[in-house]
Formats: structure tokens, sequence, C-alpha cells
């Protein structure tokens, strides 16, 4: 059996729920700035972000847990929905970002912006990681 903490279980809720926070601040300090289209165009890129590393840590157990009894094998047999999976996370980037260029006033800055709230979420986990590993191998 895999360990979950060995693919870092924790820390990828963590990731999670930083890119929802984050997401959530900068669309509120958009509201106040910019307004509510700018505000709402960081909810859904960070939302689909969120989703979208949902989908990539599914993906990611799945082929593990597919894989990993095939290991030694010269072919492992991957089905074919695990590659689908894969390619709807991009489409799902492109429809969205399609969509508000092309039917919305949501501007497209904004939601680049809240996509980038899940790479901000991940720097955020790396630096406490290193900030508490440093503070476990410092003596008292």
């Amino acid at each position: 059996m895999i360990d979950p903490e060995f693919f870092g279980e924790r820390a990828q809720r963590r990731v999670e729920y930083l890119t929802l926070g984050l997401g959530a601040a900068a669309a509120i300090a958009a509201f106040f700035w910019r307004g509510w289209p700018e505000a709402l165009g960081i909810v859904l890129g960070a939302a689909v972000a969120w989703l979208n590393f949902r989908w990539l840590r599914r993906f990611v157990a799945w082929v593990a847990r597919i894989a990993l009894p095939q290991a030694g094998q010269e072919k492992p047999r991957m089905p074919r929905r695990v590659y689908w999976q894969m390619i709807a996370r991009y489409a799902l980037l492109a429809l969205v970002l399609y969509v508000i260029l092309i039917r919305f006033y949501w501007p497209a800055l904004a939601f680049v912006c809240g996509l980038f709230s899940l790479a901000a979420a991940v720097l955020l986990e790396v630096i406490g990681e290193l900030i508490l590993t440093a503070r476990r191998r410092t003596p008292a």
C-alpha cells in the first residue's frame, strides 16, 4: 500500500485551501479597487485553478494506483479515460477563457490573476515547509 504522506497529502490539501483563500482575498481587494467584473474574473480564475489542481491530484493518484501493480512490465496498460481526463483539464481552461473573451465582460487579465492563486499557494506551502524544516533542525 502507498503511504499517503509520501505524496504529501496534507500539503496538497493545504495548497487547495490556500488557493481558494488567496483567490478570495484577491477578489475582495479587486472588488474595492477595480469593481465587480475584475473580482468576478479573479474568483472564476481561482475556482478553475482549484478544480484543475484537484483533477491533477486525482489523475496522479489514479496513475499510481494503476501503474504500481504493473511495475516491471515492459508496456504498462493505461485506460483511455485517464488520457481523456488529462485533456479535459486543458479543455476546461481553454473553454472558460474563450467564453470570457467572446461572450462576457470579465477581464481576461483578472481571470489569469485568479489562476495564479494556485502558484502563490504552492509558493506559500513551500516557504512554510522550508521554515518548519529549518526550525526542526536548529538546536534549542
